[in-house]
C-alpha cells in the first residue's frame, strides 16, 4: 500500500499499489506456498512466474516486480528469467496458445505449410494473438522448435497438449473449433482445458475440477515400436560392469 495526502480532505489516503491491484491476497498465499516447497525461495521462480501467468494472462512489468519481491530477488534476475523461457509470454495471450513444429522433420512432413496455413487463417504472426485476448476463441500463434513428438510429425500443440499427424486441413479445423469455444480431443494426454488453467497447474495447483492427464491415452504404437520389437527379438542392452576404467585425462598444456 502507498500513503498519500488527500489536499481535499486534509486527510491521508492508503493507496493499493499496482501490485495489490494485480494480486490478490489468495495469490499471495498461494506464492508463499511455493516458496514453502524448496529450501532456497530462489528455486521457487519458475512456478511463481506460472502463477503470475496464471493470473495476468502474462508475465507484466507488474508480474515481475511481485515475483522479486515474493523471492527477495532483483527485477532483473527476475527479468532475465522470464525473457529467457519462451513459455513465459511478454504481451496477452489469448484462451488458447497453437504452438506449430517447424523444427527439421516437421517442417519437411508439412510443418512449414500448415504454419503459414494458420498464420494466414487466424491473421497473425509468430507470437501473435487473433482476437481479444483472454476471451473465447482468442488464439495467440506460435511456431516451436522440437515439440519431442517426430515419431507423429507433423505435429502441433494446444496449451501443450499434442495434436499428432496433422496436415493443413486437420490443423485448420482444430483451430476453427477452438475459435468456435470448442475443446477437440488431443491425440495423447489430458483433455483439453485452457491456457491460464494449465498454467495453473504448472505452478503446482490442481483445483480439483480439472481432467486429471491419465484421463487421456499417453502412449501410441509409433512410440512403444521399437520396445516391443526388442521385446518381441530378445534384446537387451549389455549388463554395466561392476567397476570401469576411466580413460586418463589428459595433461593441460
Amino acid at each position: 500500500m502507498t500513503e498519500q495526502f488527500d489536499f481535499t480532505t486534509t486527510e491521508h489516503v492508503v493507496t493499493p499499489t499496482s501490485q495489490e491491484q494485480a494480486f490478490s491476497e489468495a495469490t499471495r498465499a498461494e506464492a508463499h506456498a511455493i516458496v514453502a516447497r524448496y529450501p532456497e525461495s530462489r528455486s521457487a521462480l519458475l512456478p511463481m512466474l506460472h502463477l503470475v501467468q496464471s493470473v495476468e494472462g502474462y508475465v507484466s512489468k507488474v508480474g515481475i516486480e511481485f515475483c522479486a519481491e515474493q523471492l527477495a530477488l532483483s527485477v532483473a534476475e527476475v527479468s532475465a528469467v522470464a525473457t529467457f523461457y519462451t513459455m513465459y509470454k511478454r504481451s496477452p495471450c489469448g484462451q488458447h496458445l497453437v504452438s506449430v513444429c517447424t523444427n527439421t522433420l516437421c517442417a519437411a512432413l508439412g510443418g512449414d505449410e500448415i504454419y503459414k496455413k494458420l498464420g494466414e487463417h487466424l491473421g497473425v504472426g509468430h507470437d501473435e494473438t487473433a482476437g481479444e485476448p483472454g476471451a473465447e476463441g482468442s488464439i495467440t500463434f506460435e511456431h516451436a522448435e522440437c515439440l519431442a513428438a517426430c515419431d507423429f510429425g507433423p505435429v502441433l500443440q494446444v496449451n501443450y497438449e499434442y495434436y499428432d499427424n496433422q496436415t493443413t486441413e486437420s490443423a485448420t479445423e482444430l483451430v476453427k473449433s477452438l475459435q468456435r469455444g470448442e475443446k477437440p480431443a488431443p491425440t495423447r494426454g489430458a483433455p483439453l482445458t485452457d491456457l491460464r488453467t494449465v498454467e495453473r497447474q504448472l505452478a503446482g495447483f490442481f483445483d480439483g475440477d480439472e481432467p486429471a492427464a491419465n484421463d487421456g491415452p499417453s502412449s501410441a504404437t509409433e512410440t512403444l515400436r521399437g520396445a516391443r520389437l526388442a521385446q518381441d527379438e530378445g534384446w537387451t542392452a549389455p549388463a554395466m560392469p561392476e567397476s570401469a576404467e576411466f580413460p586418463p585425462v589428459p595433461e593441460r598444456k
